[in-house]
């Protein structure tokens, strides 16, 4: 396969042209570049959704953290195991919550000023254990990249040479649900499969040499609060510590990987991987996907509103709705309207299952690719059914 010029999946581009799979029922090829150019979306958003205000942003944290310890207060007054499953399910969605403001930080869209965005970055990440330098950088990665097969960061596919070669136990536990939405602290500390590094070690591949000391600094601070629930359970016991923590942070860890994963995968139409001179950064922006999640819309800070955020990640996250609603007449074809969701997103179960499914790997070759499916994969259940 590796000497073909043209791609086995009847969804990829051959020849230069666009195959079974990737047009739309309107003959809309996504992979199509695309007739604006990103100045053009630049000009269409209002000025004044470039303002950062690091009061309002200040305003979102309190009120995130005033959450978060009275949802604690309430479930250790209650003490009862009929509240400590809401309790988790609420607390894993707020620590969920921190995370995306901790984000913002990172991004340089919560202020102007670098080191408050550092110094509140690093209290909301450190937090749920999040290295926050280490991320940051390798977020920033995934943002300059995005929609390369090679270069990504987040959530990349695999070249078929090196999903070929995984253990056949890596590939079920990659590709079978639930367990790719636990993930998340396993990617921070050996990345994906064919890339070598950790989010905690300051000589990885992953920094740059003027950047390895702040990645010290951001390891340190999550070793501080290891070091503080270590403590803890030893002064209120280690079930407590689960449930108010432990619990709580595998679901934060579940919605992380759920939205993150559902951002570039897993829309009803084939969407297109760049290599090579295909690919550009507005290429790859518009492979991006907004979502609604219904009720967690705001609870989350409007991160489903994905798009407009990738494209300029400057803006801040309660300006991304009017951003997008101005820039969708530029877009055109290339913004896909998101599904109308209910109070909780559970039409996105489906959407999820079904990209982890059939989305495994992409061609070694071509600078325009899109998701293959292993037959092979799941023969081992249907032979063991039988």
């Amino acid at each position: 396969m590796a000497g073909e010029k043209e791609h086995s999946f009847n969804g990829e581009r051959a020849g230069g042209k666009t195959t079974d799979g990737v047009g739309g029922g309107d003959g809309f090829d996504p992979s199509a570049p695309p007739p604006f150019r990103i100045a053009d979306i630049r000009a269409a958003i209002p000025k004044h959704c470039w303002v950062k205000d690091p009061w309002k942003s200040m305003s979102y944290v309190l009120r995130d953290v005033v959450v978060v310890f009275g949802l604690a207060v309430a479930a250790i007054y209650s003490d009862s195991w009929l509240v400590w499953p809401l309790y988790w399910a609420a607390q894993g969605t707020m620590f969920w919550a921190l995370f995306v403001l901790g984000h913002d930080c990172g991004h340089g869209s919560f202020s102007d000023n670098p080191k408050l965005n550092s110094i509140v970055g690093h209290l909301l990440h450190s937090w749920i254990l999040v290295p926050y330098h280490g991320w940051r950088i390798s977020h920033r990665t995934h943002h300059q990249n995005h929609g390369h097969v090679e270069n990504d960061e987040s959530w990349v596919p695999l070249p078929e040479k090196i999903y070929k070669n995984l253990d056949n136990s890596v590939r079920i536990l990659r590709f079978t649900v639930p367990f790719p939405i636990f993930a998340y602290p396993m990617y921070l500390w050996h990345r994906s499969p064919g890339k070598k590094g950790s989010h905690f070690n300051p000589d990885s591949d992953l920094f740059p040499t003027s950047e390895r000391k702040a990645v010290l600094t951001s390891t340190l601070c999550w070793c501080m609060m290891v070091a503080l629930l270590v403590c803890v359970s030893f002064v209120v016991g280690l079930p407590q510590v689960l449930k108010l923590y432990g619990v709580p942070y595998l679901v934060f860890v579940m919605w992380l990987d759920f939205v993150t994963y559902l951002h570039h995968h897993g829309y009803e139409q084939k969407l297109p991987w760049y290599r090579g001179k295909e690919w550009s950064y507005l290429r790859g922006g518009l492979t991006t996907v907004d979502r609604d999640y219904g009720w967690f819309n705001n609870i989350h800070h409007d991160i489903g509103t994905h798009v407009i955020h990738h494209l300029f990640p400057q803006i801040p996250h309660y300006h991304l709705i009017e951003a997008t609603k101005a820039a969708r007449p530029v877009l055109g074809k290339y913004y896909r309207e998101p599904k109308k969701s209910g109070p909780i997103p559970i039409h996105l179960l489906k959407n999820l299952t079904r990209s982890i499914k059939q989305d495994h790997y992409v061609s070694d070759t071509g600078d325009v690719v899109y998701y293959q499916t292993d037959p092979h994969l799941y023969q081992f259940f249907h032979d063991k059914s039988k």
